[in-house]
């Protein structure tokens, strides 16, 4: 009888738990307003070296978030933007985010670099983590159809060890052993996907 009221109790406090920190994403939109000049209208970036945000995993925006708030991940464009965030500010632009279509690939213009982005891709085991269609998950980000430019960026900071947050370890592992041109290929690939 206990343990059964127990794990009564327990669902009801889940349920109640996960209704009152349901995500808003009108009021993740509304937030978002400060977030177009740098990541674009819908989250599709125009700014070399700036990441599109749509269609990015719940999670993954949500963590990234929490990482420029605490400090652990630095960016001056970003730390005085998500300083004054909520949690439930965080929560609502991660489900907002998530909402958006991704960003289309443009039209592969060398398919021989895409095939040693591929080639890259396969050797480092990056659809064990990023998924088979690069979409991420979860706290994984998207790098299907991500701005090649940015993903140069952010292959590079992950190989100096610039970049620090969720994915660190593994990230770093990866990319420390990639050459020049596999970063290069690989950030093509990805960006044409």
């Amino acid at each position: 009888m206990r343990i059964a009221l127990a794990g009564t109790m327990l669902a009801v406090m889940v349920t109640c738990g996960s209704l009152a920190h349901a995500a808003d994403v009108a009021a993740g939109k509304q937030k978002a307003e400060v977030c177009i000049a740098c990541h674009g209208e819908a989250g599709i970036s125009q700014i070399e070296n700036m990441p599109s945000l749509a269609g990015q995993p719940d999670q993954f925006i949500q963590w990234q978030l929490v990482f420029f708030r605490a400090g652990t991940r630095k960016n001056e464009q970003m730390q005085p933007v998500v300083e004054p965030l909520s949690n439930e500010d965080i929560r609502n632009l991660g489900a907002y985010f998530a909402s958006l279509t991704p960003p289309k690939a443009k039209p592969d213009e060398n398919p021989d670099l895409s095939a040693k982005g591929a080639q890259a891709a396969k050797g480092r085991r990056c659809a064990a983590c990023h998924t088979d269609n690069y979409a991420g998950g979860k706290a994984i980000p998207r790098v299907a159809g991500q701005r090649q430019d940015y993903l140069l960026k952010a292959l590079h900071d992950y190989k100096s060890g610039v970049r620090s947050g969720g994915g660190m370890a593994a990230m770093a592992s990866v990319a420390f052993s990639l050459s020049e041109e596999e970063i290069e290929a690989l950030a093509h690939y990805l960006a044409h996907l």
